[in-house]
């Protein structure tokens, strides 16, 4: 065992080089990452000075005056409460003002919706007739989800198939589905299962 002047020397050697180690790590770490400031050392700055902080040199936009979403055509939450007596009278009526077989326009729109007038199919077709929202604003609908409306719209537009196809119903009903310019393009009902599968649904229906 040392005696104590040389064991005091030992021991505080020791420390001392213990602490300047310790410094020495300090010094490291603190140079590497800079310590991170208190809670009250902080001061969240506003949003706005951030955004103008990090893009000096652009234009920082006004939050409060963003331009509110697009005006969505037609109103996707509006429920219409019609019975299905009401709906069948109103096929009727439409079809009798627009020469159609109102029996053909009810098979139609049984297909289309089931009688639902807030149908609304994943591609975003809507109402009884299963309406586009291009075909409805084409064919002067302003409220798709309006029975009258979409009836009358749906009405005008498998007229006007019948037309062009010379008061074919199949193709007439094959374009309503498909579009015209795919009937046209094969000259008969597009080989597509879905639209053939329609067209012999609606002609059991109406037959």
């Amino acid at each position: 065992m040392f005696n104590p002047r040389i064991q005091n020397y030992i021991n505080n050697s020791g420390e001392a080089q213990a602490k300047v180690r310790i410094m020495e790590l300090e010094n490291y770490v603190s140079s590497v990452a800079p310590p991170v400031k208190t809670e009250t050392e902080v001061k969240a700055k506003p949003f706005i000075d951030v955004l103008k902080a990090s893009a000096p040199q652009e234009k920082v936009f006004d939050l409060s005056k963003v331009d509110k979403p697009p005006t969505v055509f037609g109103s996707l939450t509006k429920k219409t409460n019609w019975s299905k007596d009401q709906i069948l009278d109103l096929i009727d009526k439409t079809s009798e003002k627009y020469g159609l077989d109102s029996k053909l326009v009810r098979a139609l729109v049984r297909q289309e919706s089931g009688f639902n007038p807030n149908a609304k199919s994943h591609a975003g077709a809507m109402g009884l007739m299963q309406l586009m929202p291009k075909t409805a604003e084409g064919l002067g609908v302003q409220d798709p989800w309006n029975p009258v409306e979409n009836v009358e719209g749906g009405v005008k537009y498998l007229k006007s198939m019948l037309k062009r196809f010379n008061g074919n119903v199949v193709l007439a009903l094959a374009a309503y589905n498909a579009g015209p310019n795919a009937v046209s393009k094969y000259n008969a009902v597009p080989p597509y299962k879905e639209t053939q599968n329609y067209v012999k649904s609606i002609l059991a229906q109406y037959l």
